[in-house]
């Protein structure tokens, strides 16, 4: 009798635990769809043997835990190559907005010509038209049309180049906004990840790693936290992660220990500091280092060129039209940047000089401005640009054209790279639907296989208390 009865138990525990394994491997099939979830295993063992009088007797199987199925070198790998590609995805971004707020399509240098590739409605254009309008001005000095034409060529490029300087400030101004929004995130995610630590901890006080539902949470916020700045989380006895990033001599600076962070990160307008004590982060990817390679990199030296172009369009074009310095300059002489470059309001169609006091045709002015269209300028004999105004101009756009070519480069290389660590992951943790459902039918199997044992030793033990004493 103690036989047939300690088999029924043993029988019952066989059921629980292939149950249970049903139910996990369901779980994972409900979940083949979500990028966060790591399939889990049953792990069985023995509850044991016990000495009987006819000898050593199993106490049957039981599930004993739930095991993830992690590669914590992988979950690292994809952290770090996920955070490079929100990097590049930043840098892209900004420079298609800078591309587009300076009024030009920009395909950067081409390989063969070494020129850049541009539309006709942008500041070059304008350049172009200006100067042509001025050897218009030459070839008939007291044509009103041509001095009406001139006059609104030139108007048409101080407003391009005040209207791209106010679209580049303004792109910098929104790369501020999304750091600051970015930061905003990354300590919600931060206290996220506090709080997640604090429910494993009490969780896995007595089951390590039993917590597998809150550590796939954990990890899934880590990641997000990856694509905003790069970090390090580093996993404790308890269960729980400390999450580091680093300084510019390379080390660690905390911001979660255990279940708390340990300081705010905060944007100061140049820097990224984070620490129970402040320390200036030093970032080498992530959007924010992303937004902010941008906005200190091309397209600050964009902004630059333009202010260099304007001042030396206002400087050599007032010395041409204004030798003496006496008969009123063309361009307001204190607008010598692009935001503030402007036709000087005296100047009308009617009084504008094709001559310093000449006679009627006579066209010196005129040409001389023309001219310089082809003059050729150095900044180490005083200058404020390099080369003629349309190559200096050609250069500054195409500089940007090569930061957005680059960055389109580096976004899709990258993102092949990051695709490829995920799909190592995958293979390790990603949920297969001929597995699960191979596995399923195992499980099946062995529950029908203990039900019919059950079933069995149900009816011996009838027919030993209901059948032998009759």
């Amino acid at each position: 009798m103690s036989g047939l009865y300690s088999s029924l138990n043993a029988s019952v525990q066989s059921l629980s635990a292939q149950s249970r394994a049903l139910e996990i491997a369901g779980k994972n099939l409900a979940n083949v769809n979500n990028a966060s979830y790591a399939r889990q295993r049953v792990v069985f063992g023995d509850l044991g043997t016990v000495q009987t009088s006819t000898g050593p007797e199993s106490m049957g199987l039981q599930a004993m835990s739930i095991q993830q199925l992690r590669d914590s070198l992988l979950d690292q790998q994809v952290m770090r190559e996920s955070s490079l590609s929100a990097d590049y995805t930043a840098q892209q971004s900004a420079y298609q907005r800078a591309q587009a707020g300076l009024g030009q399509s920009v395909s950067g240098t081409d390989a063969a010509s070494g020129s850049s590739s541009t539309t006709d409605n942008g500041i070059g254009a304008a350049l172009d038209d200006v100067f042509n309008a001025f050897q218009g001005l030459a070839a008939s000095p007291t044509d009103v049309g041509q001095r009406q034409t001139l006059l609104q060529k030139t108007a048409i490029l101080t407003d391009r180049l005040q209207s791209a300087d106010q679209s580049l400030a303004q792109v910098q101004t929104d790369l501020n906004t999304q750091i600051g929004s970015d930061v905003t995130s990354v300590n919600q995610l931060l206290q996220n990840v506090a709080d997640l630590n604090a429910q494993i901890g009490r969780f896995e006080v007595n089951s390590p790693g039993s917590a597998v539902d809150l550590r796939d949470q954990r990890q899934a916020v880590l990641e997000q936290l990856a694509t905003k700045l790069p970090i390090t989380a580093t996993e404790g006895a308890s269960g729980q992660v400390q999450v580091s990033a680093k300084d510019a001599s390379g080390n660690p600076v905390v911001l979660v220990s255990l279940a708390a962070v340990t300081g705010p990160v905060a944007f100061n307008g140049t820097q990224i500091t984070a620490g129970a004590t402040p320390t200036a982060l030093a970032l080498n990817a992530g959007s924010i280092q992303g937004a902010l390679t941008a906005r200190d990199g091309a397209v600050q030296t964009l902004r630059s060129n333009l202010d260099q172009l304007a001042a030396q369009l206002v400087t050599s074009i007032n010395a041409a039209y204004n030798p003496t310095g006496t008969t009123g300059d063309f361009f307001t002489a204190s607008g010598t940047t692009a935001a503030t470059i402007q036709l000087d309001p005296s100047v009308t169609a009617a009084n504008l000089k094709a001559s310093d006091g000449g006679a009627a045709g006579d066209n010196t002015v005129a040409t001389a401005i023309a001219q310089l269209a082809s003059q050729k300028f150095s900044t180490a004999g005083g200058d404020q640009i390099n080369g003629t105004f349309s190559s200096f101009y050609a250069n500054s756009v195409s500089a940007l054209g090569q930061a957005l070519s680059t960055a389109n480069s580096q976004a899709s290389n990258q993102s092949s790279i990051e695709q490829l660590v995920r799909t190592q992951r995958d293979g390790v943790s990603g949920v297969s639907l001929d597995e699960e459902l191979a596995d399923l039918q195992k499980y099946q199997r062995a529950f029908q296989a203990s039900s019919r044992v059950f079933t069995t030793i149900d009816n011996l033990l009838d027919v030993v208390v209901n059948q032998l004493g009759r």
